[in-house]
């Protein structure tokens, strides 16, 4: 083909092609960014050990005032809790108090300190569960409830009596507590509770609790946790 004939046949071809602008609207949505958000992987169990430390305030004020000089006492223990698709959870948890104080003798309402030693003894052992309350995917705060029972071991001994006279007996009462747990790292944790205890029945036997009419071990208690886990 002479070049002039092929020259004259593309711009026919070219001329023949309808413009862009005639061309049909694209009726498709204009399509937006796509963002993908990243949520921690929620295990369907986990097991996390814990330490804690907790300062109860007793229900039976006037006996641990008289023969302590205060009725808020430290606790520290341990324990394990399970969690189940990071929303119900199972605790174990066991813990000790000791402290020595002073006997006391307690006549028509007024209370008097005979300078002998005695030491008391306090082992809660305690199975609670509850559900988390899980806010938002990926939580750094995650609040807490649940109640539960434990079995209370209160001894009580002096080295100026007898044996015989020591105190040691056990009592099962019930829990509720509530709190927040906090994320530090993807292991480590945080929780702040409040924890309170209904022992019934354990003191009030003789002495000044049986004077004051106190009966109950348990009390309002502060605690932290330092649990590693998922």
């Amino acid at each position: 083909m002479p070049i002039k004939s092929f020259v004259v046949a593309c711009a026919v071809a070219i001329g023949t092609c309808p413009p862009a602008a005639a061309q049909p609207p694209d009726d498709r949505p204009p399509t937006r960014p796509v963002i993908v958000t990243r949520t921690e992987e929620v295990p369907a169990l986990s097991l996390r050990p814990f330490v804690m430390g907790s300062e109860l305030a007793f229900a039976s004020v006037n006996m641990f005032l008289a023969i302590f000089g205060g009725s808020r006492q430290r606790f520290f223990g341990g324990g394990l809790q399970v969690v189940v698709f990071n929303r119900y959870y199972a605790e174990v948890g066991a813990s000790r108090f000791q402290q020595t104080g002073e006997r006391v003798f307690y006549y028509n309402g007024e209370t008097f300190r005979l300078g002998l030693p005695l030491t008391a003894s306090i082992t809660p052992f305690e199975i609670t569960g509850g559900y988390r309350f899980r806010l938002s995917p990926d939580p750094v705060v995650l609040p807490y409830a649940g109640a539960g029972f434990g079995w209370y071991s209160y001894q009580e001994t002096s080295p100026s009596s007898d044996p015989e006279e020591d105190v040691k007996v056990r009592h099962r009462g019930f829990v509720l507590t509530g709190g927040a747990e906090f994320r530090v790292t993807r292991w480590i944790h945080l929780a702040l509770d409040a924890q309170y205890t209904r022992v019934p029945g354990i003191l009030g036997l003789g002495g000044i609790s049986q004077a004051e009419g106190e009966d109950d071990l348990g009390g309002l208690a502060g605690r932290l946790k330092f649990i590693i886990g998922r």
